[in-house]
């Protein structure tokens, strides 16, 4: 997979990223005080072939001049109708404010309903702010049963 947003390239991730997309995540995670937990919310970055790959589920990042500063993901999961996860979508501070984010959210849901899926659930923090209206704001609905700690809400979204 490989797609394009002004200056950035939208790909697949490749098995040399993992530090990289890895430190993008614990770095927008500090900025907004939240902890780094690799050995539970985050294990799915440290071994992301078996939380995303095997599972038929795929993890991007996002890059401009040969740098990474993004990343997204998404894998199936059993709760609601044949439903999958967004996780992961994190973009550092100058990667922001170019409509990046909500481009790739469109193309996360595009090709997770090209693969035949029914549902999208997601879970975010209240102080990721500018996430929260992103998700709001293009039809993801409120919903119960949080299941990361240091998560506050849970969005649906039929597709």
């Amino acid at each position: 997979m490989e797609q394009y947003y002004q200056d950035y390239i939208i790909r697949d991730w490749q098995e040399s990223e993992r530090l990289i997309a890895a430190s993008i995540i614990e770095q927008v995670l500090a900025e907004y005080g939240l902890p780094w937990q690799p050995e539970e919310a985050d294990q799915d970055v440290i071994e992301i072939e078996k939380y995303y790959l095997e599972k038929q589920g795929e993890f991007w990042v996002v890059e401009t001049q040969s740098k990474i500063v993004g990343t997204s993901a998404y894998y199936p999961i059993s709760r609601g109708n044949k439903s999958v996860e967004i996780r992961k979508m994190y973009l550092l501070p100058e990667a922001r404010g170019k409509g990046l984010g909500k481009y790739l959210l469109k193309q996360l849901e595009i090709t997770i309903q090209e693969k035949g899926f029914k549902e999208i659930w997601l879970e975010t923090a209240s102080v990721l702010k500018e996430a929260v209206q992103l998700y709001e704001r293009n039809g993801y609905l409120p919903a119960s049963g949080v299941e990361t700690k240091r998560c506050d809400r849970v969005y649906v979204k039929k597709i």
